[in-house]
Parts: structure tokens; C-alpha cells; sequence
């Protein structure tokens, strides 16, 4: 039997628009785990924030989070811990510029460590999922060491002129990209830091050929991987440049289509 690894983006893929995974989808990946395939978890969420959905699965996986900023396995510390941070000189020139567009707020994250530069009930909701230490205060004064990304939380019509700037001036040093509706949040890694780098390292320490690996997404931070992975699967509810590049199309995120297209590729 040819053995997959198996690439799971969280949110919009794997999980349905409640947070949860569907049972269907469940049972057909625990069917897969016990062919003998390798389910690995790819996202832009830190990893305290995807904990409980590797432990659902009952994954012993290495892991991509950040977007590919931080890969690691959680039950073996022996496999190697790979951050790739931003500089900080890098953030604290963007924090300046940022500062004339009125921006709502910035943040940055440190592994477990969120730093706000302004209180923001609505995004501590959404930070706070696996108990990080949040900070808040000025980030020029508080950040001490390189950050694994940051985001800007800026008015809608003012994303895009930020955008231009980080593209013109920094584009040697950063990738970013924008996060979906109703957010108007730029999320800013390190310039080539990407989930294909995460899952292709996965890849290489599983001997798995790239033509043997199936990864779902549904979002901009997923087209590095769709594109790299022999079979690039975007979900219905994907973004259409997403689609245009993807090998298939499935069904979305709350019709099972991880579930239904694993099922019949892998002949589960």
C-alpha cells in the first residue's frame, strides 16, 4: 500500500464554521491514521490554539503553526524545533510607520507570549484561546526578542495602502498576507516562511514523496501548499484564486468535504 501524508488546514477546512470537526470527517480520518497514512496539522494558529484538535485526532505528529514560522513535534522533543521569527528591528520600523494609517491596534506573538499595543476586548477574546501571557502596552518598549509574527488590526480602506508599503519597502525581509472577512488584519511572517516549507520538512523526515501528499485549504496562507503537494485539494467554500491553482476541489468545510474526498481517494 502507498502511504499519504495527509495535511490539515484548521480553520475553514477541518473545521466546520462552529469550531468543530464533524464525525464523519473524524471517523474517516481515524480510518485513514489506521491504513497507515500520516495525518499532520498545518496553520496559521499558534499551536496552544490547535492543541485540543491534534489531540482529538489522537495525532504523534509533527506539527505546522504560524503559517510555517514554527514546526515541531509535540511528543518528541528529539525531532527538532524549527521558529523562524521576523527581526526586530524590521518590527519596530513597521510599528512606526503603521502608527500614521491610525491602525485599531498591533500585536505580536512570541511562541505563548501575545503583545498588544492597545487594549482590545474583541481580539483578547479571540488570543486568549490556550491561556498565552498577554502583555499590553507600547510594542517599540515591550517586545525584547524577535517575534514569530505580527499583526496589524487596521479600517478597511486602509489595508491595502499598508499592504503597498510592506511590499515596496520590506518586501526582502517579510511576506504578509490578509486575513478573511469581516477581519481587516495583515498578518506579517518572515520573508519565505510558508506551510509548504513546514510540510515539505514533515515530508522529507517521513521519506513520503511529494507526490504522495493530499493537503486541504481554503485561504491565501494555503496556496504554497496546495501548490507544492502532489494533491492539492481546496475546499468549496476556498477562496477562487485558491481553486485556479488546486489539483481538485472539494466540498466545503461543513459538507465533509476532507471526509468524503479521502474516503474515495484512499478507498477507505
Amino acid at each position: 500500500m502507498e502511504k499519504y501524508l495527509i495535511a490539515l488546514d484548521l480553520d475553514g477546512t477541518l473545521l466546520k464554521d462552529d469550531k468543530t470537526i464533524s464525525p464523519y470527517t473524524k471517523e474517516v480520518l481515524l480510518k485513514a491514521k489506521e491504513a497507515g497514512h500520516i495525518i499532520v496539522i498545518a496553520t496559521g494558529r499558534p499551536y496552544r490554539a490547535s492543541k485540543m484538535y491534534y489531540e482529538e485526532l489522537g495525532l504523534t505528529t509533527p506539527i505546522v503553526n504560524f503559517n510555517g514560522a514554527f514546526v515541531h513535534h509535540p511528543k518528541d522533543d528529539s525531532w527538532g524545533l524549527y521558529h523562524t521569527p521576523l527581526h526586530l528591528e524590521t518590527v519596530k520600523e513597521i510599528i512606526e510607520v503603521s502608527e500614521k494609517y491610525n491602525v485599531k491596534n498591533i500585536l505580536a506573538e512570541i511562541m505563548d507570549d501575545v503583545y498588544f499595543h492597545e487594549h482590545d476586548e474583541q481580539l483578547l477574546d479571540i488570543f486568549n484561546l490556550g491561556n498565552p501571557h498577554v502583555q499590553i502596552g507600547d510594542l517599540r518598549q515591550m517586545l525584547r526578542k524577535d517575534p514569530t509574527c505580527i499583526l496589524i488590526h487596521a479600517d478597511e480602506e486602509h489595508v491595502e495602502e499598508i499592504r503597498t508599503y510592506l511590499s515596496e519597502v520590506h518586501a526582502h525581509l517579510i511576506d504578509h498576507r490578509r486575513w478573511a472577512a469581516p477581519w481587516h488584519v495583515i498578518e506579517i511572517v518572515r520573508t519565505g516562511v510558508n506551510k509548504a516549507v513546514g510540510l515539505k520538512r514533515i515530508a522529507e523526515y517521513y521519506q513520503i514523496p511529494r507526490e504522495q501528499v493530499i493537503a486541504f485549504g481554503d485561504e491565501d496562507n494555503d496556496l504554497e501548499m496546495i501548490e507544492w503537494a502532489g494533491y492539492g485539494v481546496a475546499m468549496g467554500n476556498a477562496i477562487e484564486p485558491l481553486k485556479a491553482i488546486a489539483r481538485d476541489v472539494t466540498k466545503t468545510n461543513e459538507e465533509d468535504g476532507i471526509g468524503i474526498y479521502l474516503k474515495s481517494l484512499l478507498k477507505l
